[in-house]
């Protein structure tokens, strides 16, 4: 169990501060929950890991991820995961860690399963509900039928 949490914690840390460690503490804090609303739907993946993992992956060779072609950007574009802001992950780690353990209860997301930088507008964001757009990215809640 402990080692599911510390790689869970790790894998939680690294989406926020890869893909909002520049942003507020509730924008950080919007892109943990969306990763925890994905880990409790069931069209993804079950695990804080493999969701912000997910994504497409060669036919041939599974273990490799095309480039653009997953759910958190940071993990497939092709630049290294390099934390040069100790400080910054310190705090991205303390609010996966608060998220993971549910220590807050209020999703400022409302149910957010998909957020885009807000100078993008991808393909998918018309299929989706808009709840929210938080310092440099919006989100969006996919509901269910």
């Amino acid at each position: 169990m402990l080692l599911e949490t510390a790689t869970a914690l790790t894998c939680m840390s690294y989406a926020i501060y890869f893909e909002a460690r520049s942003e507020s503490t509730v924008a950080q804090l919007a892109v943990a929950q969306v990763v925890m609303n994905r880990v409790n739907d069931y069209r993804f993946p079950n695990t804080v890991c493999e969701v912000v993992t997910d994504g497409l992956r060669y036919s041939w060779d599974s273990s490799k991820i095309v480039r653009d072609k997953c759910a958190f950007s940071f993990y497939c574009d092709g630049k290294p995961e390099h934390i040069a802001d100790k400080q910054a992950y310190g705090w991205a780690e303390s609010i996966a860690w608060v998220v993971i353990n549910e220590q807050i209860t209020i999703d400022v997301t409302d149910g957010s399963t998909h957020y885009h930088a807000n100078y993008v507008q991808p393909y998918w964001a018309n299929a989706f509900t808009n709840t929210v757009c938080i310092d440099t990215h919006c989100f969006y809640r996919w509901e269910y039928e």
